[in-house]
């Protein structure tokens, strides 16, 4: 089945969430705003909060593909949120953004029939990182008054920053190999062009074992160097703290399309998913 019929037999097998657009989670911008899909019976269900990619600087809450579709009829009820992005604010200022919205939708989300305690954080790409930031440096959410234990589960897809000074060492060291000149708006500006704040932006900086963290599903591109070592190398950390930890490499595919497919029936990194939230909501055996 090609995915335009899978495309085809998802819109006939069931209805379309109700989409709730632009709630604003904050009111010093406009893209502090999100989006909630809810499936038409709702009550005290988990909830998947979705953070989009690009590179910090681009990117929107309705980049999401099938997902809100495929996560409604699996009884989840599915947010989307946009920030405010890259050169406009600072990178602390983006991810407290994220924080906000987290802290709306763990304070508002029973009114959609979300359950409040009950919280996916996932996102691709850019998202990746700040899922994984959120659920490993609770500082953020708990400057909002975001109880950790809220946090059941974080899947951060094909992300390159989890580890940021090994990145941009890679990546620079890369160019330099090759006579060629160092990006203008890399990593290290983008986080600050600061070697003490690109560890503090990097997730496997603050992993520790008691704090609460929740249990891992890393997703990544196979074929990518760097996407794969970082996944390895926050899947170490993780370990090393007892931190329950799947790593998943996606063969066959690209950065954009696993994200695009992440939804879709016979998608190898969408079983994997399900296997992993299953266990986590419980659905396993059923």
């Amino acid at each position: 089945m090609t995915k335009a019929m899978v495309l085809v037999f998802l819109a006939a097998a069931a209805p379309e969430p109700r989409r709730h657009a632009d709630i604003p989670y904050a009111s010093e911008h406009k893209r502090q705003v999100l989006d909630i899909y809810t499936p038409a019976k709702r009550q005290n269900l988990p909830v998947v909060f979705w953070i989009h990619g690009g590179g910090w600087q681009t990117g929107d809450k309705t980049d999401v593909h099938i997902k809100p579709r495929v996560f409604c009829e699996r009884g989840f009820v599915f947010v989307s949120t946009n920030y405010r992005l890259l050169p406009h604010v600072t990178m602390d200022v983006l991810i407290r953004d994220v924080a906000k919205s987290l802290a709306w939708v763990h304070k508002n989300i029973g009114r959609y029939g979300g359950d409040p305690d009950r919280i996916f954080v996932m996102g691709h790409s850019a998202g990746a990182q700040l899922a994984a930031l959120l659920c490993v440096d609770h500082r953020y959410i708990k400057e909002q008054g975001v109880p950790v234990s809220i946090l059941k589960g974080c899947v951060p897809v094909d992300g390159d920053t989890y580890d940021l000074p090994a990145i941009i060492m890679t990546a620079e060291l890369r160019q330099m190999v090759h006579g060629l000149p160092l990006p203008k708006f890399g990593h290290r500006v983008k986080f600050g062009n600061d070697p003490q704040k690109h560890i503090e932006f990097s997730a496997v900086t603050h992993v520790a074992k008691g704090k609460g963290i929740p249990p891992f599903l890393i997703l990544h591109v196979a074929g990518h160097p760097d996407t794969t070592a970082q996944a390895r190398r926050l899947a170490n950390v993780l370990k090393k703290a007892e931190i329950p930890v799947t790593v998943f490499a996606a063969r066959e595919t690209t950065h954009r399309k696993l994200n695009a497919d992440l939804g879709l029936p016979e998608d190898p990194a969408t079983k994997q998913l399900f296997r992993f939230l299953d266990p986590l909501v419980g659905k396993e055996g059923k």
